[in-house]
């Protein structure tokens, strides 16, 4: 990133920067205000998108510049004064296009993200954000521009024979652009358009978990090649990802404990969901029989504890189309997403009476509010969150009195 600095003999500012990894200083006339400073760094800004996106012309910027000669041999003689530098009046014209500025936006900040973040948000650049807004200025996008790109957006169709795309997903696009244009204008130093654009309301999600009897139905009936695969996803709450990725060296027989310090994701392990997901599972119930006799079928076939037959992890769409649905359908049970084995096990859990902050561990969660928000109209006594302690405490004080 290029700096504006102040020359201590004149008070004028001038910015230093590197080209083509050339450092290079460019006077200017401009005295040290907050004001100059502000038009000196907006334009800097748009200096750097634009060598970012290869169409920087230092001599359109710099035409006086004696610094052209490192950049084109054919320039004139060199001038001993300060370079003519672009530098519009206090307007907001000196924004660069929201792709330019996107992409720069994008290159600083990927390196903070895990890599399925970074192909999501490259994926909406490219097919949702830089069509729709790419060409123009940032400081011309006004509120109206934004929400009529929200308008279009509702009217793709979703997933799973969904009419539209989900409330959820379009909240997920435009905070996308939020986030891009509240940073764009506190660089350039324009109005936020994007200010009291509140996201949709999204309709409580409701949670389908499998009684304990079909639990064991689901295991009894499943393939047999997928029966440890189902026992651990109902009773140990392990993410899709989580499990999908799961390797033996993750695995402490010893112990007996799983433990869980990667997701696969599109096919490739990464770091898990949030630093609270690294935990350590106990081998409940049936679990420590199903991994011994999953060690037997893979554990000299693959690093990963289920696998195809090529050794690769399990591709979790295709295990639900071909084996987790039709298994629904052949039992007669309605049909819910396999995220519901770990809803199953929290319910199951709490259920039996196990301390909520501990099963909240266990599942990954940072605290005991999910699971009292999502959870507890299926194990009221588990939780007491009903009433029923409130209700005996008024019985025994109205028995005493009489």
């Amino acid at each position: 990133m290029g700096k504006v600095r102040v020359r201590k003999e004149s008070n004028n500012l001038f910015i230093d920067f590197y080209c083509q990894g050339v450092r290079c200083r460019e006077q200017t006339m401009l005295r040290n205000t907050v004001q100059n400073r502000k038009r000196l760094e907006a334009l800097l800004e748009k200096m750097e998108a634009e060598m970012l996106l290869n169409t920087f012309s230092y001599e359109e910027y710099f035409p006086n510049s004696i610094n052209l000669k490192k950049f084109n041999p054919a320039t004139e003689e060199e001038s001993n004064q300060p370079a003519a530098i672009k530098v519009e009046p206090q307007k907001n014209n000196a924004t660069p296009t929201f792709k330019a500025f996107a992409e720069q936006w994008f290159a600083e900040r990927n390196i903070e993200w895990r890599n399925s973040h970074i192909r999501n948000v490259r994926s909406l650049l490219d097919s949702a954000l830089i069509p729709a807004f790419g060409a123009k200025q940032l400081h011309t996008i006004n509120k109206t521009d934004l929400l009529n790109f929200r308008t279009e957006q509702a009217k793709i169709p979703g997933r799973g024979g969904n009419s539209t795309i989900s409330p959820k997903t379009l909240n997920t696009r435009m905070g996308l652009v939020k986030l891009i244009m509240v940073e764009a204008s506190d660089r350039f130093g324009f109005e936020n358009p994007y200010r009291n654009i509140k996201p949709l309301k999204l309709q409580k999600a409701h949670i389908e978990p499998f009684s304990l009897a079909e639990v064991n139905k689901i295991i009894e009936t499943v393939r047999l090649d997928y029966k440890n695969y189902y026992i651990l996803r109902f009773f140990t709450g392990m993410r899709t990802g989580e499990i999908d990725g799961l390797q033996w060296k993750f695995i402490d027989f010893e112990r007996k404990q799983i433990l869980v310090r990667e997701t696969l994701i599109a096919g490739e392990t990464e770091y898990t969901k949030t630093n609270g997901s690294q935990r350590e599972i106990p081998m409940l119930g049936p679990v420590f029989d199903a991994l011994k006799q999953q060690k037997k079928n893979t554990g000299k076939v693959s690093k990963y504890v289920f696998c195809n037959t090529e050794g690769k992890p399990l591709e979790h769409n295709n295990v639900t189309k071909r084996v987790w649905y039709p298994l629904l359908s052949y039992l007669g049970l309605t049909k819910r997403r396999p995220y519901q084995t770990r809803h199953t096990a929290a319910t199951l859990l709490l259920a039996s009476g196990e301390n909520p902050e501990w099963v909240a561990r266990l599942l990954g969660h940072s605290s005991t509010e999910m699971l009292f928000n999502v959870y507890s109209r299926y194990i009221p006594n588990a939780t007491r969150q009903d009433g029923s302690a409130f209700d005996r405490l008024i019985q025994q004080q109205t028995s005493s009195e009489f």
